[in-house]
């Protein structure tokens, strides 16, 4: 694959962790805030019926886990009191398993939105992305994300970022209700949503086994290494260490 070839993607499908945004803030910023936060937050919304369900939906993935001899904190469901710290419990410990499941996604988002809401986090993102979205929307290119986290939470991140609010750029977002990003499945449900053939996509991740997927799919993709390339480093078209490299002009 040449970059050559790239200029026939008329779609950006992004990856944020470690692509659009540093690794950190999702591991020192995000993670941590849901963390601390999911025990209050679940204890002032238990009432409310989208929170019941993913508390069960949650129940039912910790008991999965059980069974999996992974052992996960034991659930209690004696008492709403200790529903509510069981569930806590158990999301404390995925977020430290950094478990990719949907029920864990979505409570994040919702816990997050408080933060973003109240001013205590703000979207962050590399220098780089708020030119390549203007640039690449100038040149008539849509803008995607695909993430693990919750659209949701992508959305917030987006909005809140230091340069201004970037979700008019983008014109659509996909989580793991989509499926899940190792899978060349997703990828094909992702161009079908957005009425594409996917060879009508470039797919940008830090991740091989994802950039491997939507290949495999039909897509153009592209490892993004955000670490400098070292000096007299070749110039690879499987790997770019920043956005100016895509789309130049």
């Amino acid at each position: 694959m040449s970059r050559v070839e790239w200029n026939q993607a008329r779609v950006l499908l992004l990856d944020i962790e470690g692509t659009t945004t540093p690794i950190d803030f999702v591991y020192k910023t995000l993670f941590p805030y849901a963390s601390r936060n999911v025990g209050a937050f679940l204890g002032e919304h238990f009432a409310d019926s989208e929170v019941r369900n993913l508390v069960e939906e949650l129940k039912a993935q910790n008991e999965q886990d059980n069974t999996a001899g992974l052992q996960p904190p034991i659930w209690l469901s004696d008492s709403a009191e200790a529903r509510v710290g069981s569930a806590a419990a158990y999301v404390q410990w995925l977020i430290a398993e950094d478990s990719k499941c949907t029920p864990l996604k979505s409570l994040q988002g919702k816990i997050w939105q408080r933060g973003f809401a109240s001013g205590e986090l703000h979207g962050e993102v590399y220098p780089d992305v708020p030119p390549a979205f203007a640039r690449w929307r100038g040149q008539q290119r849509e803008i995607c994300i695909y993430s693990s986290g919750s659209v949701l939470a992508q959305q917030l991140l987006f909005r809140t970022v230091a340069s201004g609010d970037l979700t008019p750029h983008i014109a659509g977002f996909f989580d793991t209700q989509t499926g899940t990003k190792a899978s060349p499945e997703s990828y094909a449900r992702i161009a079908e949503s957005r009425d594409r053939a996917p060879r009508e996509f470039l797919f940008v991740s830090d991740a091989p086994k994802e950039v491997k997927a939507a290949r495999t799919a039909g897509m153009y993709s592209v490892l993004c290494n955000r670490s400098a390339p070292t000096s007299g480093q070749q110039v690879s078209s499987e790997t770019i260490h920043t956005f100016v490299e895509i789309f130049p002009s």
